[in-house]
């Protein structure tokens, strides 16, 4: 029985490709409907768990959910994890049958070392404004914020400025936000900020990440 290996250098090229392709400029309205998207699972045969959950703006009243759960088409590799979550949230938002104004998605925009994670990956594909909205760090280096709501330092890489380390509640860990296309680092810090509800994480992506687990909305 043979295996098929994946295509490591093609899908390093076509991060590259995409990243080349990321206007870090705000220049819409107001959003109208926002979508955040997480994915679970994926792991040890798994299936990928895709939600995608679009709220109204400014209100964050809720719209539609749609989830989709399938195989992976790409093995787990670090640093590629968009090319094997990507199928799925892509058929989540064609599920929701709606246009995002704006995605906030749970994961790396250009903070990623090859400056596109799958909030970039799917921000150019679908040439939409892309809100990275990580838990956790994946490259750069950064001090730490203040304690207040709203403190951020910026998330280094070299001299280059990647994301924003943001505090977004009292005595909890920050967020790594990053751009992930057609929106600029300012404007993503003022859109996650304007969707805090008292949680971590703003509501998009919470409501995203509670429909991937399988959780209702709260």
């Amino acid at each position: 029985m043979t295996t098929t290996l994946p295509d490591v250098t093609a899908a390093i090229a076509e991060q590259r490709r995409l990243a080349q392709q990321v206007r870090a400029v705000w220049d819409g309205p107001e959003p109208q409907v926002v979508v955040g998207v997480d994915m679970a699972g994926g792991l040890y045969g798994a299936d990928v768990r895709a939600a995608a959950v679009a709220l109204s703006w400014p209100s964050l009243e809720g719209l539609a959910v749609a989830i989709v759960e399938q195989p992976p088409t790409f093995p787990y590799v670090p640093g590629l994890l968009a090319l094997r979550e990507a199928p799925a949230v892509l058929a989540a938002l064609q599920q929701l049958k709606l246009t995002p104004d704006l995605l906030m998605v749970d994961g790396q925009g250009i903070a990623h070392p090859r400056r596109c994670g799958i909030a970039t990956y799917l921000g150019v594909t679908l040439n939409l404004p892309t809100i990275g909205v990580a838990k956790s760090r994946l490259v750069g280096i950064h001090a730490e914020p203040g304690p207040q709501v709203g403190d951020w330092t910026p998330l280094l890489d070299g001299a280059e400025v990647i994301g924003a380390v943001l505090r977004t509640r009292l005595r909890a860990n920050p967020l790594y936000i990053s751009v992930g296309h057609r929106v600029d680092l300012r404007t993503a810090l003022r859109f996650v900020l304007a969707a805090l509800r008292g949680y971590r994480l703003p509501e998009p992506t919470r409501q995203a990440d509670r429909a991937s687990k399988g959780k209702t909305a709260t």
